[in-house]
Formats: structure tokens, C-alpha cells, sequence
């Protein structure tokens, strides 16, 4: 699912701030260090390092295989529903230790938004897609729910396109409004870092872009990070990018830096070979 836990709600968390109020100067730093991440006897990423700033959009990039998703899952522990996966390193969201045993799962989910490759919306309506989790963990009063759905969908530039629709199913939005609905649908969890795993590689080129502009709107509240593989995206609209790549049958991080280090100052043949597309 595309979302996270919230923390439970009081009655003064019922009067809700506009959007921008609500994650204003809220961005953590990400940190990553060493971190692996076996399946089993299978490594799929080995000893990454990467630190995304407050506010950055770092994306991810590399082939197939090298585990980016991995990765990026390892960082709201989602790996922990993997039979067989484990995880090794440190990675710190703020002064949260991600991996520490008295971490809370819960906590970490809603400091955390994910939003998946492919659309997926609850079988409900529009409405109820959002007001579901917020319901689920202790938002009852109507108004304050209605008042956040409305928010949200404004929030990801949805509002004006279903507000005469929201008790029809989401199943009948279009791919691109689908997947606005399930960023809203985390946004509605006032997290402080989005994971994005590849968001746009299921829409075609007209809902990409929507998409795309939305990404850039989130950038300097959230902490975003990005898997894609689409290199002109990551031009486009990342701050920074980490390069991995595969050796010796484990995904790696090549090189991470701003972007134009990347596309233009790299000093790594791996990642010069593979951003002018002779590799990957």
C-alpha cells in the first residue's frame, strides 16, 4: 500500500493547517551507510552509501538488477516482510535509527510515504481512499476528514478533476489521476520523506509529465527519494543522483552526487558510460 501509519490523533490534531504549513521545514536529512541487503544467500545491494538533505530529491538510477528497490525499500523497512531478507548497515531518517531494535515500525511508517510503480488504489471511493487510513488510525470527526480529503486532493492538483466524483470508485480514474490518489492518499499521513518507486514508468507521456510537475512541487518539504530509470527524467527533476550498478552479481553504488556532477562532471567511467547510454 502507498501509505503509511499515522501516529494516533488528538482532537487538536483535528484543526488542520493548509498543506504547506503542515510539512514546512519538516524535511530530515536521509542518511545511508554501508547498507546490504540479502535475499536469502543473494545479495541484491552491498555496502551502499548515500545522504539525501533536507528537501533534496535524490533519485536513484542504474540497470535492472542492481537494487535500487532494495534499497529504497530497506528504508521503511518493508523488507521486514520479506521471508528471508536481510538488512545490514545504518540508515538514519533524522536521528531516527531506522534498524535500531527499539525502533518503532510505526513511527518509522509515519515519518514515511511510499507511493509504487504501478497505481494502486484502494477498492473504495475516491473520498474513502483517504479517509480510510486516517479513520483506521483515530481521525473520527467528519468535518476534519472531509476538510482533509479536500486538502490532499488539492495538494496533488486532483480536487478540481473528481470533487463532483468522490463516491464513485477510484477504480475509474484514469492511470495518472490513480496515482495522484495514492500520493494524496500518503501525503494525507503528513509524512517527512516520500520513497517513490519508479511512479511514472506504468503512464503514458501526458500523465508522466503531471506527474513530473508534481514531484518538483514536493521538492523543499519532503526528503524525496526516487527510483527510476528513465535518465532524462532524472535530469529533469532530481537535485542529486546515485548511480548503482551490478558486481559480481551484487548491486553496488558507483558514484552519488548534484546532478550535474553526474551528468556532467563525472569522473567515474561507469557512470559516464552508462549516463551517455553505451552501458546499462
Amino acid at each position: 500500500m502507498s501509505l503509511t501509519s499515522p501516529s494516533t490523533f488528538s482532537a487538536s490534531a483535528e484543526v488542520l493547517p493548509a498543506h504547506d504549513q503542515v510539512v514546512q521545514s519538516r524535511a530530515p536529512v536521509v542518511s545511508i551507510d554501508q547498507v546490504s541487503v540479502f535475499y536469502g544467500d543473494q545479495c541484491a545491494i552491498q555496502r551502499a552509501s548515500l545522504t539525501v538533505q533536507p528537501g533534496q530529491l535524490m533519485a536513484l538510477v542504474g540497470p535492472s538488477g542492481c537494487g535500487k528497490t532494495s534499497l529504497l525499500h530497506s528504508i521503511n523497512r518493508l523488507t521486514d516482510s520479506v521471508a528471508g531478507c536481510r538488512v545490514t548497515g545504518e540508515t538514519r531518517v533524522g536521528e531516527l535509527a531506522v534498524n535500531a531494535p527499539a525502533t518503532s515500525l510505526r513511527e518509522l511508517r509515519t515519518r514515511i510515504g511510499m507511493v509504487f510503480q504501478q497505481p494502486n488504489p484502494f477498492p473504495l471511493s475516491v473520498a474513502d481512499n483517504i479517509r480510510f487510513p486516517l479513520k483506521e488510525h483515530g481521525l473520527r470527526n467528519k468535518q476534519a476528514l472531509n476538510q482533509r480529503v479536500e486538502q490532499n486532493l488539492r495538494a496533488v492538483g486532483l480536487w478540481d478533476e473528481v470533487k463532483d466524483r468522490l463516491q464513485q470508485s477510484a477504480l475509474s480514474l484514469s492511470g495518472g489521476q490513480q496515482q495522484r490518489l495514492c500520493l494524496a492518499r500518503a501525503l494525507a499521513m503528513e509524512p517527512e520523506v516520500l520513497l517513490l518507486d519508479e511512479p511514472c514508468s506504468a503512464l503514458d507521456p501526458v500523465a508522466t509529465e503531471t506527474i513530473e510537475q508534481l514531484i518538483r512541487s514536493l521538492k523543499g518539504h519532503y526528503t524525496v527519494l526516487m527510483v527510476t530509470h528513465n535518465l532524462a527524467q532524472a535530469r529533469r527533476i532530481a537535485d542529486a543522483v546515485t548511480v548503482c550498478w551490478v558486481d559480481e552479481g551484487c548491486g553496488c553504488v558507483v558514484e552519488t552526487g548534484s546532478r550535474e556532477a553526474i551528468f556532467v562532471n563525472s569522473s567515474n567511467p561507469v557512470t559516464r558510460a552508462y549516463c551517455s547510454g553505451e552501458k546499462g
